[in-house]
């Protein structure tokens, strides 16, 4: 679909992943939720690349998650910072031509609108450790 930005997918995304953590991730996901929320026309192939991404990949993202967030178990981040890590992480590892400082910039300003007072600096702090760890250039 043409003329829909990549930000205005990672929000989108957001949404589907926080959705889908509680549900679980189900096969027909996107074009359910696109259908759902009227958006009409085709499914934008950047938002079925980061979910359908996200999916493929969450072990591996949890694991570096894990790692990279210092006191803090994946199971009480909130569910809104989790999966825009998630998110973030599966575009640094899996998405080079965006990048780095985009990457994090956009997820901090998510974080920002959609979650707590602490968000965009906790989410901020574990991309930027990550980025650092798979030697990602800003």
């Amino acid at each position: 679909m043409a003329g829909i930005s990549r930000s205005r997918c990672r929000e989108w995304a957001l949404q589907l992943l926080y959705q889908a953590d509680y549900r679980g991730h189900r096969q027909g996901e996107v074009p359910r939720f696109w259908r759902h929320f009227g958006k009409g026309g085709e499914v934008p192939d950047y938002l079925a690349q980061l979910v359908q991404g996200v999916a493929a990949h969450q072990e591996e993202l949890d694991r570096l998650l894990r790692q990279h967030s210092e006191h803090w178990r994946l199971e009480r981040m909130a569910a809104v910072d989790r999966n825009l890590l998630r998110l973030a992480l599966f575009e640094l590892l899996h998405q080079p031509e965006v990048p780095a400082k985009v990457v994090i910039n956009e997820a901090v300003e998510l974080a920002k609108r959609y979650g707590s007072e602490e968000s965009g600096s906790f989410v901020n702090g574990i991309l930027d450790r990550v980025r650092e760890s798979v030697g990602r250039e800003v």
